[in-house]
Parts: structure tokens; sequence; C-alpha cells
């Protein structure tokens, strides 16, 4: 999920792929745009210069979102040049994370009554909609917390979805979600309490607020529980945005296991109008492996 992780990603990806002919060309640009919303991120692109280099780059390549997960920690000045980027070359903003666990400590540990850390999540909550008003985004990523061996998963089901609650009521009447990530235990993330999309989806149903929804991030189901498209199907209604990462590696699609291919031919028909991020990085360093990346995309994006 969130750059922090693993700050520096990879560069890199699958072999070039000549871009679609009938896809609609961006003006100002010998690109065609991308039919559904992929979303690149700082460090996509990095041979291309800083970050509104990079955006300029993606936008002319057919690009038409944007994701940063680390946008929140960023000085004020550099989050609206960042928005005013997008704006002028008519992009959407994806997510950025609202609430940044401690992954070394594993925590916040939300099944607990330690009312401490509750009210810390609650606070960045408050304070996370105004960057994402700064930002234009409607959508912030957040991270359930990390399991008590000592309480009982359902005791701590039920008080994660009172706190996903609350976060509901501070966030919805702006028009924003707060999109929570499942996280894989098998490879990444050891101990966290919210492990796959169906368990995000219980969380979900009994939020029942249009505040809270899941990040599907379809490197970690693949890793905790495969069944992609007919889990998407099943929790589509409180699926509120998607990521992309191929698994193994966790790179570009084409260079692992998941046939990415049919997952944008399955949103298509679902007429999915949303951001999907693409939180993963390149398997080739260098400028070879920007224009991999790009090849990888267009190969998926075939209609």
């Amino acid at each position: 999920m969130t750059f922090s992780r693993r700050t520096v990603l990879a560069v890199g990806a699958a072999a070039p792929i000549a871009a679609s002919a009938g896809l609609a060309r961006r003006e100002g640009s010998n690109a065609a745009r991308f039919s559904l919303g992929f979303a690149p991120h700082q460090g996509s692109f990095a041979s291309r210069g800083g970050l509104l280099e990079q955006i300029a780059f993606a936008a002319d390549q057919g690009f038409t979102a944007w994701e940063d997960n680390e946008a929140r920690g960023r000085p004020v000045a550099e989050q609206e040049s960042m928005a005013r980027a997008l704006q002028q070359r008519g992009m959407t903003m994806g997510v950025f994370v609202a609430s940044m666990p401690n992954w070394g400590q594993s925590r916040p540990v939300f099944g607990t009554v330690d009312g401490a850390e509750r009210e810390a999540f609650l606070a960045d909550m408050r304070s996370a909609v105004d960057v994402a008003k700064r930002l234009h985004a409607t959508r912030m990523t957040v991270v359930t917390g990390f399991l008590d061996p000592r309480v009982p998963v359902d005791i701590q089901t039920a008080r994660v979805i009172d706190l996903m609650r609350s976060a509901g009521d501070i966030v919805a009447p702006h028009g924003i979600a707060v999109v929570m990530e499942p996280l894989n235990t098998r490879t990444n993330h050891p101990g966290v309490y919210m492990q796959s999309i169906a368990q995000g989806y219980a969380v979900a149903r009994g939020v029942n607020s249009p505040g809270v929804k899941i990040l599907a991030d379809l490197y970690h189901e693949q890793i905790q529980s495969g069944n992609l498209i007919p889990t998407l199907d099943t929790c589509w209604n409180e699926i509120g945005y998607i990521q992309f990462g191929d698994n193994p590696g966790r790179n570009e699609p084409g260079t692992g296991e998941i046939n990415y291919r049919s997952i944008v031919q399955w949103l298509r028909q679902r007429r999915y109008a949303g951001v999907i991020g693409m939180e993963h990085g390149n398997s080739v360093k260098g400028r070879a492996g920007e224009d991999r990346l790009i090849a990888a995309y267009r190969a998926i994006d075939i209609a």
C-alpha cells in the first residue's frame, strides 16, 4: 500500500506493445488516451524529472489519473501545486494515505479498548479532510490496524466497525470516502487485522455508510485469497477504489500470474469509471523500464 513501506520502488516491466489504434488521441499529445483511469505515482517515471514533470509526462502518455500515497506529508504549497498540475491536465486525483500505521511496532490495534489510538485515528480523519479538499481527492486510504491475539476476532470486528462508522460520519458530509485496504499476511504484512476483500466487505456492510468503502488491491488479494473476479463481483457494492500490481514481485501487469487483461475487460463491463492505482514498482530500471511500464498498460487496455 504505501510508499513508506517500500519508499523506493524498483523501475520497469512487460514487453512493449503498440497502442491500440482505435483509442482517441489526447489533445496536444501523440499518445492515445487510456480508456480506464490508470494512475501512476511519483517514481513511475522517475527519469523524467520531479513530481510535476512526472505528472506532465504521464498526461502526455495518455494517463488520466494520478495517485500519491505520501501526499498528506507534503508541504501545503506542494499539495496545491500538484492539484493545479492535475487540474490543468484534466487528471483525476486518486488516493493518499490518511492515517499511517506504525509498521515497526505493529500499531495501532483498534480491536481493543485503547481509546487513545482510536481518538488519534479519528483526529487524522478530521485533518485529512482538509488535505483531500486541497487535492480535490474523494478517496483516502486507511489501514484498520493490527490484530490483538488476546481478543476474539469477532469482538475486534465489532470494535473496528464502530470506529469506522465514526470515521464515515466525519468524511461523508464532505463527499469523501475512506477506503479500507486489506493487506496480505503471507508476504508483506503479518499481523494486520484486515486480510481480505471479503473481510473488508463484512466491515463495510456493518458500517453501512457512503463514507466507508473497500480499497481492492489485487496484488494483496491474489496472495491472500485469489479468486479475484468472483470476489470483486460479490463485494462490488462496497468497493470504492482499485489498485493493480502483479504477483509475484509487485510490478506492472504481465510480470506475474494475474490476468489483468481479463480484469480490465470485466471492469469495463461493469462500467467502472473510478481510478485504478498503479500500486507497484517497475520490473526494469531506468527509462527503458518506464517505456515498458506504459506498454504493459497498453497491452491490458485493449477492448
